[in-house]
């Protein structure tokens, strides 16, 4: 395999890992906004209880996200020296508003939170995890702007270089890309933080402990939880699809497994693609669903893989066909499963539906594998561009690397992120077995 495959694999390795941390940091960080608030207006320390317990795990979360981040930039660098060199003048701006902005303000108002409850008033220390909260996902939408101009690029001028600047900053910072993956991702990241509030509070439930912390937690989570699965379905999830036929019909052909154009076209909810024979196997097909998801109308007509030169598929259709896929499914049985939990807590049995429990246990990986498979479907999508129609991937790799230089290294992330994963796990499961600290007189 050559240096640029390589490098794909090691950012892809390195970029999944880091956003096992953000994803949860971003979906808790709301989630704690929501424990402070009640809290404030209750007085009921059980909900300061749960804002001080998931605090912590944020905490942990957030260092582990720190960490993971910095080599990541640094590969921007040493393995995509050309594609920095060109794209630096856009890509560039928003990442240093990031990190001079957001994360400052996210990573200072942490120490607030954490440290501060005795110090701080508690209209303050609610305020202090509202900045906590604000810092977060602002950090989100400049590095969702970033991608979402390597997806979409728009207020940008070309030079005869080939060197990228800002034309319209306006135009760059408000992609309409931007916006939709940004609804979607943030989506996500709540989902993800209400099912681990979940999955944690059912285990109390299950055993019998911390009783009025549990039916808090169960409250917050499973309503954020099934009103967010619903916004990630509608109209988040509609408007970005919409978005990718419109821009990337390669990549909407690619991801239903779509060989020939046609109009009312069917989609699958499964089968295989054979790439070799150019066709999808076996599939089971909702007819005509496909135009109208895509553009509005039964009638609609979709472009297929065959019509659009080879060169510009993405490289690997199996893999984006089956990510998206997985992505869709995963996102359905939360649906569903959040929609059970949302009415059994309405009719007031929630916390005697042990069948509903563990399921709300056990669905804690979920949310992290169904993100991965979307982030996934994303960027295998947008292949083989790193701007899409404008630098392709292969031009933007550093110049003399190395195929060998590359896999050392990788072989070194894995090391170092098996160590820190291991550290993680063992810094949440301290907090795990300690619990929410209930205040004298609570349970």
């Amino acid at each position: 395999m050559s240096a640029v495959g390589w490098s794909r694999i090691q950012f892809a390795f390195t970029v999944t890992y880091h956003y096992l941390f953000p994803q949860l940091t971003m979906g808790l960080a709301l989630l704690l906004v929501v424990f402070k608030l009640l809290a404030l207006r209750s007085g009921d320390a059980v909900w300061s209880d749960l804002a001080r317990f998931w605090g912590r795990i944020f905490a942990i979360n957030f260092g582990a996200g720190v960490v993971t981040g910095i080599p990541l930039e640094f590969q921007f660098g040493t393995n995509w020296g050309r594609f920095s060199s060109a794209t630096g003048g856009v890509v560039g701006l928003t990442l240093a508003m990031e990190g001079a902005f957001a994360f400052f303000a996210e990573s200072v108002f942490l120490g607030f939170f954490l440290f501060g409850e005795k110090k701080l008033s508690p209209r303050a220390h609610l305020a202090s995890m509202g900045m906590v909260f604000l810092g977060s996902w602002l950090s989100g939408y400049f590095i969702v702007v970033t991608n979402a101009f390597m997806q979409n690029p728009v207020g940008y001028a070309l030079s005869a270089d080939g060197q990228f600047a800002v034309a319209s900053a306006g135009r760059y910072l408000f992609n309409a890309w931007a916006f939709w993956e940004y609804a979607h991702t943030m989506t996500a990241a709540v989902i993800t933080g209400a099912c681990v509030v979940a999955s944690v509070a059912a285990y109390w439930a299950l055993m019998g402990i911390h009783p009025r912390h549990a039916r808090g937690a169960l409250e917050v989570a499973v309503i954020a939880g099934f009103v967010v699965c619903v916004l990630q379905a509608f109209p988040t999830g509609d408007q970005q699809g919409k978005l990718v036929a419109d821009r990337q019909p390669a990549t909407l052909a690619a991801m239903e497994g779509k060989f020939d154009t046609g109009d009312r076209a069917d989609l699958a909810i499964i089968g295989q693609p054979n790439v070799a024979e150019r066709r999808l196997e076996n599939p089971i097909v909702v007819p005509r669903l496909l135009s109208l998801l895509a553009y509005g109308s039964f009638g609609a007509s979709v472009v297929g893989l065959n019509d659009i030169p080879r060169q510009d598929w993405p490289d690997n259709v199996e893999l984006l066909y089956f990510a998206y896929h997985i992505m869709v499914g995963l996102g359905t049985l939360l649906l569903a499963l959040l929609a059970l939990a949302a009415f059994l807590l309405w009719r007031g049995s929630l916390m005697r539906a042990r069948a509903v429990l563990w399921a709300l246990l056990l669905a804690f990986p979920l949310p992290y594998i169904a993100t991965t498979a979307g982030w996934m479907t994303a960027e295998l999508g947008r292949q083989p561009w790193l701007v899409y129609g404008l630098l392709r991937t292969a031009k933007g790799a550093s110049p003399g690397l190395g195929a060998g230089d590359v896999v050392f290294t990788t072989i070194g992330f894995c090391g170092l992120y098996a160590t820190l994963g291991v550290l993680v796990l063992a810094l949440v499961g301290k907090q795990l077995a300690r619990g929410p600290e209930p205040h004298a007189g609570a349970t």
